[in-house]
């Protein structure tokens, strides 16, 4: 292991320790359409699969607990006037539904509404995987960032306590699916 990603992974596991937030490693452009995808714990460890279904009229990623339980379904909607995607629960329903803003002069800005709790706000440089997530207008709920990791393709999404995991990682890959 070389020496920056030791101090790089290290800074990841001190700030953990410090704030109590989970912290997860995942790849840039998920997976294709088809391929299988772990997403791993800040110490390496198989914590959700990405299923890609192949073979469907619209783009499909399954989020699934490692044990293989099915947790969200992330589907593009189509032939909508902005770009759209709806997460659904693994036992049917809508999660949350995830819109790009039309106008974001300085940064681009998405919106994440989630029945029966209000929206999150997502800012930042979605392409280059530094941006946030809040509730409301000061509760962070993530924070997304390369800087954590020197592997190439690979960003950190660190999640606040309190927070659905599984669902705040199918935001985020979602946003990574609609921001190509």
């Amino acid at each position: 292991m070389s020496m920056l990603r030791r101090r790089a992974e290290g800074g990841l596991a001190r700030r953990k320790e410090a704030g109590g937030a989970h912290r997860y490693k995942m790849r840039e452009k998920l997976v294709s359409i088809g391929d299988d995808y772990w997403i791993e714990d800040h110490d390496g460890n198989k914590a959700f699969k990405v299923d890609g279904k192949a073979l469907r009229a619209r783009n499909t990623l399954i989020i699934q607990s490692k044990e293989g339980q099915d947790l969200y379904k992330i589907q593009e909607r189509m032939l909508r006037v902005k770009d759209t995607m709806e997460i659904e629960k693994g036992e049917g329903g809508t999660a949350a539904t995830i819109k790009k803003a039309m106008i974001a002069p300085l940064r681009e800005r998405w919106t994440v509404s989630i029945p029966g709790e209000g929206d999150w706000e997502v800012q930042g440089n979605i392409l280059d995987h530094e941006y946030h997530i809040e509730a409301g207008r000061r509760e962070r709920v993530a924070e997304v960032s390369k800087k954590w990791f020197r592997i190439r393709d690979t960003y950190g999404v660190e999640v606040e306590p309190g927070h659905d995991d599984a669902l705040v990682l199918a935001v985020t890959a979602a946003i990574d699916q609609m921001a190509r």
